[in-house]
């Protein structure tokens, strides 16, 4: 395929990186989408890439290959890091909230996939949740569990018996 920006390489696929898709590690460009460990395919960023010669791991796939951890010396790492590390974490899964995936709810960024009901899988919107304790419920669930319980409650209004 020709490089018609005259752009930067992928490290992984040799195919030319763009600006908006960059992550930059030990001076060589890679597209977000190929930036994951050579191992177990986990996306990286800057704390968790682990470099041996051109190859990129995890740090826990890195350590069983047996070398110790060579830290990176990227110049861009701390760019990098703010992008990345420094970046809103889905609560649910801990990886990186990118705008193209970002669902706001409860005051937090989700991946859209992750934005469900802790209780039955449930896909959420932000106005049909309710939250406690960090998690997020859709309304049922939220009432079945954390609801209010005892006499008089759940029965509907024709229940409640008035005595003269």
């Amino acid at each position: 395929m020709p490089n018609w920006g005259g752009g930067k390489k992928c490290g992984v696929c040799q195919k030319a990186v763009y600006f908006a898709e960059e992550v930059q590690c030990e001076g060589s460009s890679f597209h977000k989408s190929c930036f994951l460990c050579m191992v177990c395919k986990k996306n990286l960023d800057s704390t968790t890439v682990a470099v041996h010669g051109e190859e990129i791991y995890c740090k826990s796939c890195y350590g069983k290959k047996g070398p110790s951890h060579r830290p990176v010396t990227n110049p861009n790492a701390a760019k990098f890091a703010q992008k990345i590390g420094g970046s809103e974490r889905c609560p649910r899964c801990s990886q990186a909230v990118y705008a193209a995936e970002k669902v706001i709810g409860a005051g937090k960024s989700w991946h859209k996939s992750c934005f469900r009901c802790a209780k039955c899988g449930k896909g959420l919107e932000s106005t049909t949740l309710a939250d406690k304790d960090g998690e997020i419920y859709c309304k049922g669930c939220y009432a079945k569990n954390f609801g209010p319980k005892g006499f008089g409650f759940g029965q509907g209004a024709g229940a409640l018996v008035h005595s003269e």
